[in-house]
């Protein structure tokens, strides 16, 4: 596994921003409870996703280092996780912290994989590569790449969607035109399962250069979250659905004006059910780092009032997921006496707030997830402990 050294991470310089007051109210709701779950991953893991169709759960991972490097994955079971299964292994598998592969688990069952490989030298020249698997993961297709510019540039923040019966689809980051306009791309492509491949489109010429992306699909068709960057370096989160076979123009969630002159390495989340779509993210206000969500009834042309995530402040890292009654649960990273903790509650939409619960502490600035499955939901995240990660996992229920 080749780590990339983040020159973004040391590039941020947070900035100011003009942000409206968000919404702000108690709710009255069950106190949640969190119960670790024994994480299938072993020594020297991290870069945790979670995929959920259905009642169907996947959680996937990297673990290992140099040529022993490995995606893995495992599924969620009545009784914990089951043996975990390896997609790919090599030295050419390329994972950072924020850049991660991740595995998607489709209508149909079948699993799609996307990791990065090193593209030379340049350690922040990486390519996409796609497998899929119709019998559980027990065999792989032969990996193919979406995009074919050839250039020695960045190419990854990869999010996985359904898209028509028998396809999948992605977008992602892709950074050809970087070295002559210093402008990244989002693009979009999609696959059927026997690998043909469709057409490339731009979602945006000109987004944020290293900050995650997420799609969820409405009633409507896949809808993706992205940072923009404005030609004044304005890097507030944006959508754009796709219908009628093309991406319509980028819409703001909100209006945030958060300048900043370097990539914050900070992305939004997305969920959607029905008509229903929520996106939660992160902004600077005040100098202080916070998180919010906000919800849309129109699958996603427009949003709500923002709902303030984090009682103090907050570093981001955020995580959303839409609950059986419409309601969300929304996750974020805040440091508390020096340690990063993940914590979670439940939002809606009028701007109610449930308490908040403290899932797990020690995590550093690791991106961790939450997904929902049936009437619990699953945290994943990798502990810090003695200068090695681990990936571990929980519940919680009402």
């Amino acid at each position: 596994m080749t780590t990339v050294p983040s020159r973004r991470a040391a590039a941020i310089a947070f900035a100011l921003s003009g942000l409206l007051p968000a919404v702000i109210r108690s709710a009255d709701a069950p106190a949640w409870h969190v119960e670790a779950i024994a994480s299938p991953a072993g020594a020297d893991s991290g870069q945790a996703q979670i995929s959920v169709q259905g009642d169907r759960a996947f959680l996937s991972w990297t673990e290992g280092t140099g040529a022993k490097a490995s995606m893995r994955f495992a599924e969620r079971t009545a009784t914990g996780w089951d043996a975990p299964r390896t997609i790919v292994s090599g030295a050419q598998l390329m994972i950072n912290a924020s850049d991660t592969p991740s595995l998607r688990v489709l209508k149909d069952g079948t699993l799609v994989a996307q990791w990065l490989v090193t593209h030379g030298d340049d350690p922040e020249a990486y390519d996409v590569r796609l497998a899929w698997s119709k019998d559980a993961g027990r065999t792989w297709s032969k990996a193919v790449s979406p995009h074919h510019d050839g250039t020695a540039s960045e190419h990854g923040f990869v999010s996985l969607f359904d898209a028509a019966p028998g396809s999948f689809g992605l977008v992602w980051l892709d950074g050809r035109n970087t070295e002559k306009s210093d402008e990244m791309m989002l693009r979009s492509t999609t696959f059927t399962l026997d690998g043909k491949q469709g057409a490339e489109a731009v979602v945006d010429s000109r987004v944020c250069e290293c900050c995650q992306t997420a799609v969820a699909v409405s009633a409507e068709g896949p809808i993706v979250a992205y940072r923009d960057r404005s030609a004044q370096d304005v890097r507030d989160i944006q959508v754009s659905r796709f219908a009628n076979g093309r991406w319509s123009a980028p819409a703001l969630v909100h209006k945030d004006n958060w300048q900043i002159d370097a990539c914050p390495v900070n992305g939004p989340a997305i969920a959607a059910a029905g008509r229903t779509v929520v996106v939660a993210w992160f902004t600077m206000q005040n100098k202080q780092g916070h998180a919010f969500a906000a919800f849309s009834s129109d699958a996603g042309r427009t949003f709500g009032a923002p709902v303030r995530l984090d009682d103090a402040t907050a570093i981001g890292r955020v995580q959303v997921t839409l609950l059986p009654d419409g309601a969300a649960a929304a996750s974020w990273i805040e440091f508390v006496d020096g340690r990063s903790q993940f914590k979670a509650r439940r939002i809606t939409a009028a701007g109610a707030r449930g308490a908040a619960v403290k899932i797990a502490e020690g995590m550093g600035t690791q991106y961790p997830r939450l997904a929902r499955r049936g009437d619990e939901l699953i945290a994943a995240w990798s502990e810090n402990t003695q200068g090695s990660t681990r990936v571990r996992t929980a519940r919680i229920k009402p």
